[in-house]
């Protein structure tokens, strides 16, 4: 690995050797939330409304990565319309051997679910969702949810989970991930969510990519919440990309 001012360079990276940075921790008895965000130099988490602006041939590798790693990738219904999910396409080969190693990836090297936190399950049945995935997405939602809407849902082919009588607290969430065994969690946003897992002190770590772009504009941070918070970090490592592009991972202390 060649180090640069204690950075690695991410051309000297293997592929195992990238696999090993983003490594979830082994054994785990209980939800592992790790946070997947872009932002530009001045802090905003999209471009031209979408984090699809912001994206880089380095942010492009590390986010697939994370997915193969994941056990469900986790979003909010925002984010999903916004950014026009479908299914997780993930590399089978590379899932059964990060499994075997124990890091991460699945024994039959199925994708992870995407699994959308829907308090009143309105989502579009026909969304790329449902149509475009190998596996069903999961629709966390609550027992106060219409049951038409869930039916709807099953119907065109979703797991629906309820996770809270009227409302879905990150506990409950997590409570029904780790029922479900999935247990390795990757939340790809948006920031209300993310602001919420911080609140409850849900988030074990983050993996941000800064893009080599100022934006300006109105765009917003990566996290919002309804208060100020500050949780300690602690640097793991930094990845530098010959185009300016900076990847970090930070862990709670």
């Amino acid at each position: 690995m060649q180090r640069i001012h204690n950075a690695i360079q991410l051309t000297g990276l293997s592929d195992n050797d990238l696999a090993e940075l983003y490594a979830y921790p082994t054994q785990l008895d209980a939800p592992w939330v790790r946070a997947n965000f872009v932002s530009s130099i001045d802090g905003a988490a999209s471009s031209g409304g979408l984090t699809e602006g912001l994206g880089t041939p380095a942010d492009k590798t590390v986010f697939m990565l994370l997915r193969d790693l994941a056990d469900v990738i986790l979003v909010g219904a925002g984010t999903a319309r916004a950014e026009n999910y479908g299914g997780a396409r993930t590399d089978p080969r590379l899932r059964r051997g990060l499994y075997d190693r124990g890091i991460g990836g699945h024994r039959d090297g199925a994708p992870p679910p995407i699994a959308v936190l829907t308090a009143s399950a309105a989502m579009e049945p026909g969304s790329r969702l449902y149509t475009d995935t190998v596996v069903p997405p999961l629709i966390i939602t609550t027992a106060a949810a219409p049951q038409q809407r869930k039916q709807q849902l099953t119907d065109a082919g979703a797991r629906v989970v309820e996770a809270g009588e009227v409302a879905v607290t990150p506990k409950g969430l997590l409570r029904a991930l780790d029922e479900l065994g999935l247990r390795r969690v990757l939340c790809e946003g948006g920031p209300h969510l993310f602001g919420e897992l911080m609140e409850a002190d849900a988030i074990d770590e983050l993996c941000l990519t800064t893009a080599p772009v100022l934006v300006g504009g109105t765009a917003r941070r990566i996290s919002l919440s309804a208060r100020e918070l500050r949780t300690p970090m602690t640097r793991k490592h930094i990845l530098l990309d010959d185009d300016g592009t900076i990847l970090t991972r930070w862990s709670r202390h």
